[in-house]
C-alpha cells in the first residue's frame, strides 16, 4: 500500500515530460489515471506505459484552456471513476521573445495555457476533491514563479500567477476546513521538450534555444516526479525541484530585487 493506492488522479500535461513521468510513477504505486493532453500520439505513448506497470487508466484529448471543455471533463472523469482525489495541473507551453517584440496573441496564448489552463483545472475538479474528503491539488509553477528572466515575460507572468493562485487557494481550504491539500511546485532545468515544442519571435534561432535550455536542464523528469509525489505525501505548501531551484530561491530571498542585475547579466553573457 502506497499513499496514492487507489485514489484517482488527473494528470494535464501527460504526453511527455514530466506529466508522462508523473503518470507512470502514479501508476506504479497504484493510483487510478485520468490522462489528457493536445498531443494524441505522446498521449497514447504514456497510456501505453501507465499500462505496462499494471495501471488503470483513462486518456482523453483536452486543451486546457477550453474553459468549458474542462469543466466538461472533470464531470466525466469523475463519473467514470466514482470520484475524484487529485489533480496535477501540468500543461504547459514556452514563448521566447522580448515584451517589445512580442504580440499580444503571443502573450495571450502562453497566459491561456499555463495560467488560465491551471485555473481551469483547479475550478473544474475543486467540487470533486471536496467531495472525495480526501483531495489534493498539486500545480505547477516553475522556477521562473520565483525569479524573472529577460525574454520570458509571458513565461514569467504565468508562472508567478500560478504561485499566487495556488499559495492563496492553499490558505483557503485551510480557512475553510475543506478537505483539499494544495501544493504548489516550482522546477527548475527539467529535461523536457517543452522548449524544443515552444515558439519565439522571429529573429530568434529556434534550435540555439533549444540547445542552451538542454545544456541547463540538468533534472531527469523521472527525479522530478519523484521529488513531486514525495511533496504531496508530506503535504507540503511548496516543492522546489533541483539543485538549481534551490540556489535560485536563495539568491532572490538573499538579494531582493538585486537578483535582477545578476540575471540580466548573466543572461547578455551568454546570449540568452
Amino acid at each position: 500500500m502506497t499513499h496514492f493506492t487507489g485514489k484517482v488522479a488527473v494528470v494535464t500535461g501527460a504526453a511527455s515530460g514530466i506529466g508522462r513521468a508523473l503518470s507512470v510513477e502514479l501508476a506504479r504505486r497504484g493510483a487510478r489515471l485520468a490522462i489528457c493532453d493536445v498531443d494524441l500520439d505522446g498521449l497514447a505513448e504514456t497510456e501505453a506505459l501507465v499500462k505496462g506497470v499494471g495501471g488503470e487508466v483513462r486518456s482523453d484529448a483536452l486543451d486546457v484552456s477550453q474553459r468549458e471543455l474542462v469543466l466538461a471533463y472533470a464531470d466525466t472523469v469523475a463519473e467514470h471513476f466514482g470520484g475524484v482525489h487529485l489533480v496535477f495541473n501540468n500543461a504547459g507551453i514556452a514563448f521566447t521573445g522580448n515584451v517589445e517584440q512580442m504580440s499580444f496573441k503571443d502573450i495571450d496564448r502562453v497566459m491561456d495555457v499555463d495560467f488560465w489552463g491551471v485555473v481551469n483545472g483547479t475550478k473544474a475538479f475543486l467540487p470533486h476533491l471536496i467531495a472525495s474528503g480526501d483531495g489534493h491539488v498539486v500545480n505547477i509553477s516553475s522556477v521562473f514563479g520565483l525569479f524573472a528572466v529577460p525574454t520570458q515575460s509571458a513565461y514569467n507572468a504565468a508562472k508567478f500567477a500560478v504561485r499566487g493562485f495556488t499559495e492563496s487557494l492553499r490558505q483557503e481550504m485551510i480557512n475553510t476546513q475543506r478537505p483539499v491539500k494544495v501544493t504548489c511546485v516550482h522546477p527548475g532545468g527539467i529535461k523536457t521538450n517543452i522548449v524544443r515544442n515552444g515558439e519565439q519571435v522571429e529573429g530568434l534561432d529556434h534550435d540555439d534555444l533549444a540547445s542552451s535550455f538542454d545544456k541547463l536542464a540538468r533534472t531527469s523528469p523521472q527525479k522530478a516526479a519523484e521529488v513531486i509525489l514525495r511533496g504531496v505525501e508530506k503535504n507540503k505548501a511548496r516543492v522546489l525541484i533541483g539543485a538549481d531551484a534551490w540556489v535560485l530561491d536563495k539568491l532572490v530571498r538573499v538579494t531582493g530585487s538585486g537578483y535582477q542585475r545578476i540575471v540580466a547579466g548573466f543572461s547578455r553573457r551568454n546570449g540568452l
